[in-house]
């Protein structure tokens, strides 16, 4: 028998990735439509998109029957200038996130609600070969190691002062996307320090199979993100030198089940695994293209319905 698994919905999913772009909806919109659509929780959204005012924020999810299931490092983990600022935000968001209406916990969850995502972002070279293992370019074992440093950093204040789990997210365009990167991190970083919350789509568009891969990494796996990829798109956008964030804008990421992802596959596996907690659903689009949001997350919902999550 499956343990119960919580769907839950992100701001990307309405274009929020870059807080700097203009035409970013209002937080309070994300929260009103993410309880129209039927969800419960959401993940914070990038640092600076809510205000980190618990009693504005808490009054409003708690109004709307909702909750904050994760906080997100976005940010540039390589560079040893940026550790300063990496902390900071560390503390800021996990203050925060823990001040607001507690997830629920559910049966084969391995550690409690909220998360905080830790994802490396922010460099030209690699987000223009997001996608492309071979000529994506590696960082030397210096620069590794200081993104290691970093990313331990943050894991343990989040861990040692607040009791949040950190969990690593494999991501296009960043230092830690492909096969080889996700193996090494794993490695480098033990389960006392940091799990995986391991993203379908990522996996998919950077070359790995996301039920072997979840197989592999199951038990480093606390968290999970689930999106489609569309196959026409994908094949397009992988001819082209084209950013991440772009290929989103064309498309790339679909409603699930309209896309390449096996997902009664990994249906299958979550349940041999015993995985329970917290699944989100995320799609990324340019925010100008957000007049399909509520019907595209309704399909994914359900086809996941459907699929027997």
């Amino acid at each position: 028998m499956a343990n119960p698994v919580a769907i839950s919905c992100a701001p990307c999913c309405w274009g929020v990735d870059d807080v700097s772009n203009p035409h970013l909806p209002p937080w309070e919109k994300v929260l009103e439509e993410a309880a129209k659509a039927g969800f419960d929780g959401l993940e914070l959204g990038p640092y600076g998109y809510m205000p980190l005012d618990v009693e504005r924020v808490g009054g409003a999810l708690r109004t709307r029957g909702l909750s904050i299931v994760a906080g997100a490092i976005f940010d540039d983990l390589v560079s040893p200038g940026n550790r300063e600022s990496l902390l900071k935000q560390t503390d800021e968001i996990c203050a925060f996130i823990t001040a607001l209406p507690k997830p629920g916990t559910h049966a084969g969850q391995r550690f409690d609600a909220p998360y905080l995502t830790v994802m490396d972002w922010g460099h030209h070279e690699r987000d223009f070969a997001a996608g492309h293992s071979d000529r994506a370019p590696r960082l030397d074992d210096a620069a590794w190691e200081g993104m290691v440093v970093n990313i331990r950093a943050i894991a343990e204040l989040a861990r040692d002062r607040y009791g949040v789990r950190a969990t690593i997210h494999p991501h296009a365009g960043g230092y830690i996307e492909f096969a080889d990167e996700l193996a090494r991190i794993v490695e480098n970083i033990g389960p006392e320090t940091a799990g995986l919350c391991l993203d379908t789509g990522h996996l998919d568009y950077a070359g790995m199979d996301p039920v072997e891969t979840l197989r592999s990494y199951m038990d480093r796996t606390d968290y999970i993100h689930f999106k489609d990829i569309d196959p026409v798109v994908f094949d397009d956008v992988m001819g082209r030198q084209i950013r991440f964030f772009d290929a989103c804008a064309e498309g790339v990421m679909c409603p699930i089940g309209r896309g390449r992802i096996g997902y009664p596959a990994i249906r299958s596996l979550l349940t041999e695994a015993g995985y329970g907690g917290y699944i989100t659903i995320e799609q990324e689009r340019d925010p100008r293209n957000s007049g399909s949001v509520l019907s595209d997350l309704a399909a994914s919902r359900a086809f996941l319905r459907e699929t027997g999550f």
